[in-house]
């Protein structure tokens, strides 16, 4: 781990990856003519971004690193986590969608439909 905290970032295929993924999004929203990026986010959605992320990190750590190959893995070895993640990711489904109205109330988008 200390060789790779050494190396530059650009050495890192992950890295490279993850900046590749953000960067091909915006130019392909720029092509398609809908990049308009907006810092007018409503505060009720920035704390759902932020708790929604927490849980995610939490959940990943707990997992060891990847809470859907947590599932997986689990489920192809025969393990009960993997049935209790799936348990759990239902249950967890269940809260937030009975909790989104409150963080989103008012933020209703009409539906567009586009062809591929």
């Amino acid at each position: 781990n200390a060789k790779a905290l050494a190396a530059p970032v650009w050495e890192d295929i992950t890295t490279v990856m993850d900046i590749g993924i953000m960067l091909g999004a915006a130019v392909a929203a720029g092509l398609a003519g809908r990049f308009a990026p907006s810092l007018k986010i409503p505060t009720r959605s920035l704390i759902a971004a932020v708790i929604g992320g927490l849980l995610l990190g939490y959940g990943s750590r707990l997992a060891y690193g990847c809470n859907i190959g947590a599932y997986f893995s689990g489920i192809a070895s025969g393990s009960v986590h993997g049935w209790l993640w799936l348990v759990a990711a239902f249950a967890g489904n269940a809260v937030g969608v009975r909790i989104r109205p409150f963080f989103f109330a008012g933020e209703r988008r009409p539906a567009v439909l586009t062809g591929c």
